[in-house]
């Protein structure tokens, strides 16, 4: 029997597609500074939004900065239906340094540039970077949901946390959302999922393409994908839409051959025995 593969998660009462697009390729080397050919990343943009990609997600710290308004000048005034996810709590200092920054005044900072930047009064979902060690989470999640209580922020998520420290972050409020790298071959947030499945929170996986040996030419998925007719990235894609209800993914890139090839994985019909055969192989 085949799985149906598309479908949507509801966040905040709009349903998005859970298949969505991650911003953070439309900057420089490093995620750092400008990209090469900013018009064809406005182009990706769009065309994202045009294939169905109704969840987007970047980061102040992409750039930093130069991905939020990438984003502005691409689809702003924003469609109804499109969901603009963004993040704080990372400080850069050169391209592939990233350095967490959880105190509560610079949170509040980022998250009102952010707010300009994207050209909004309120952040569809905005989601903690990274846990700052240096402050207690209590005091970060706090603030988000000050901000919240303000009407600054719709949403509030995290990013790359356990089961223990998104428990924690509940005491304190409502969780919408997690995101952390997770992947056909990249499995240690599988207690994460299973976790906020069981709660219905959403799990948002980045870096959602297989790699490695599992994708190689010959392996399980190669060999789905020539029994499929689709192509290993679209699989990978394609598993993790069957490995959840409240999955969603964001592949991304700065490549409208390449976005159309991800956005095709919502098509790709796996049947229950392969969905079985990749995540036994995982």
């Amino acid at each position: 029997m085949s799985l149906v593969q598309h479908g949507t998660f509801t966040l905040g009462g709009r349903a998005v597609r859970r298949l969505g697009f991650g911003a953070m390729s439309l900057t420089g080397p490093g995620v750092w500074g400008p990209p090469e050919d900013r018009a064809e990343c406005v182009r990706v943009l769009r065309r994202a939004v045009e294939l169905g990609a109704d969840f987007i997600d970047t980061a102040d710290s992409y750039g930093p900065y130069v991905n939020e308004e990438i984003i502005r000048e691409a689809l702003h005034p924003y469609p109804e239906q499109v969901v603009i996810a963004t993040k704080a709590g990372f400080v850069r200092t050169g391209p592939g340094e990233w350095h967490p920054v959880g105190r509560p005044a610079y949170l509040r900072q980022e998250v009102e540039m952010s707010l300009r930047r994207l050209g909004v009064d309120r952040l569809d979902l905005l989601q903690l970077h990274r846990v700052d060690p240096e402050v207690p989470l209590e005091d970060q999640v706090g603030e988000l949901k000050a901000l919240r209580d303000e009407g600054k922020i719709a949403e509030i998520g995290l990013s790359e946390v356990t089961v223990e420290q998104l428990e924690r972050a509940r005491r304190v409020t409502g969780i919408a959302t997690v995101q952390n790298r997770y992947n056909l071959t990249l499995r240690a947030s599988d207690a994460v999922l299973e976790h906020c499945e069981a709660r219905g929170i959403g799990f948002i996986a980045y870096s959602p393409v297989a790699k490695g040996r599992l994708a190689a030419p010959g392996g399980p998925v190669g060999r789905v994908a020539e029994a499929t007719g689709a192509t290993p990235a679209q699989v990978s894609l394609a598993w993790l839409l069957a490995r959840s209800p409240v999955l969603i993914a964001i592949p991304g890139t700065s490549s409208i051959a390449h976005l159309e090839e991800n956005m095709g994985a919502a098509a790709v019909p796996l049947t229950e025995e392969q969905v079985a055969e990749l995540t036994a192989a995982a």
